[in-house]
């Protein structure tokens, strides 16, 4: 083993006892969370110290177009530094070779970071917070639906075939048959994740046709947004062994939940390492308090990064496991902002209104962002919600055109993130949405065509 290989992280070293690397894949996350890069050989990569890739990857759309994103000196594609940040090494078990993964920092050429990297303006807002003496704790929970093959885009998604040569059924949470009827799909995940070094915390079977949850442990937040990243991954090539798709759109089938990526927050105090949302005698402080108010004020500045796409807006649907407003309340599921049963030292608040369709680093970004901004405002929340908060109105946008409108105009939530993100996200998203918008839908040609 090479002299560098010994400084990898234990489940890199484990995969690789007694075997020669192969190949090296060099890959940092685009705005979509699409993991972009290079893959070398493992010599070539011992003897590099970065690589370079175009700046002009964080201002592609998710159709492959483009935003005109890039500043004064124009669309020149100019070279970005990024440099492997090796404890993100971890394996790549799905290959035909012995292959690691290894995120990259993305920095110019005066070592500066990219401010528009999603992992750069994730570790933006974490320093926010270490500046002040705090650090922050995240655990996010993935949703997604394991469906049928989808060849043509003008079919319509269909749940997968179980084990015993059924669809997947709905409405069977927490059901162990519904798990076991994907079991070969999630042994491999399972297998996948241990070579990779990560923890699961738990799988579920949700409400949805041929939808789980996995749970991740608590722990940094940008440890969390890479384990996300590579789960994203993991998961799809788990399914694709078993002639299925993995698809973590928000809302892929007509009358089922949508799938989320609820978000665990709490904040230590760094010099006592105590729970910030919680006093010496156990109950809640006005820190607690203060957090919850910043994501009710400046979550609807935000949706356009935690809610990414037209198809994001279709979850947010009454009675259908989604949130439809930013009420919050205790130990309830119909709000959007949740706190969760737990000890004090435990105490934490979900955000439930991320979806699974965001890119990790930038809707933990945006959700910090906001809790932020409510620790340094002091302001107290709207009361608690009690009792069914479908019943009450909804506070959110509910197109993707309404958010951003929202979110270009939120000049303190961008200070947070960083100015120049801002830019290019609003101009990049903006640009996106104006070509969906140019494409007309089976619903329209269905009931206008021959009707109006």
């Amino acid at each position: 083993m090479a002299d560098w290989m010994t400084e990898l992280p234990s489940a890199a070293q484990l995969y690789l006892e007694g075997r020669r690397l192969d190949e090296v894949e060099c890959v940092i996350s685009d705005l979509p969370g699409i993991a972009r890069g290079k893959a070398v050989p493992a010599t070539k990569f011992q003897r590099q110290e970065y690589f370079h890739l175009p700046d002009s990857i964080f201002y592609q759309t998710i159709t492959g177009d483009w935003g005109e994103a890039a500043g004064e000196d124009g669309f020149i594609e100019k070279d970005m530094i990024l440099r492997p940040d090796m404890t993100t090494a971890t394996a790549a078990p799905w290959t035909a070779d012995w292959t690691l993964q290894v995120i990259h920092d993305a920095y110019d050429r005066d070592s500066n970071p990219v401010p528009y990297s999603p992992r750069n303006v994730l570790k933006r807002v974490v320093n926010l917070y270490r500046e002040q003496g705090w650090e922050p704790v995240v655990a996010p929970e993935m949703e997604f639906f394991l469906v049928a093959r989808n060849l043509d885009p003008a079919h319509e998604i269909k749940p997968m075939m179980g084990r015993s040569g059924r669809p997947a059924a709905a409405r069977q949470a927490y059901s162990m048959t519904a798990v076991d009827e994907f079991g070969p799909v999630i042994d491999d995940i399972y297998d996948f994740a241990e070579a990779q070094g990560f923890e699961i915390d738990g799988i579920t079977q949700e409400g949805g046709a041929g939808q789980l949850e996995i749970n991740l442990i608590h722990g940094d937040p940008v440890k969390l947004a890479d384990e996300v990243f590579y789960f994203k991954r993991l998961i799809r090539e788990a399914a694709l062994r078993h002639d299925c798709y993995a698809t973590f759109m928000a809302k892929p089938i007509a009358d089922e939940p949508g799938s989320a990526m609820h978000i665990h927050h709490s904040i230590l105090d760094t010099q006592t390492g105590k729970n910030l949302f919680s006093g010496p005698q156990g109950g809640e402080t006005d820190a607690f308090l203060h957090f919850i108010a910043g994501l009710q004020n400046h979550m609807p500045d935000a949706l356009a990064v935690i809610a990414p796409y037209v198809n994001s807006y279709r979850r947010y649907v009454k009675d259908h496991a989604a949130p439809i407003n930013l009420e919050w309340g205790r130990d309830n599921r119909t709000t959007g902002i949740r706190v969760p049963l737990s000890k004090s030292e435990s105490r934490r608040v979900e955000n439930r209104l991320a979806g699974m369709d965001c890119n990790p680093y930038l809707g933990i970004a945006a959700s910090l962002a906001c809790g932020y901004l409510g620790l340094m405002e002091g302001k107290k929340p709207k009361p608690e919600f009690k009792g069914d908060a479908y019943d009450g109105d909804g506070d959110i946008p509910q197109v993707l055109g309404n958010a951003l409108d929202l979110f270009e105009e939120a000049t303190k939530l961008h200070e947070v993130l960083g100015p120049e993100f801002a830019r290019v996200y609003a101009i990049v998203k903006r640009a996106e949405y104006d070509e969906f918008l140019q494409v007309i839908s089976p619903w329209e040609r269905e009931h206008l065509l021959m009707n109006v």
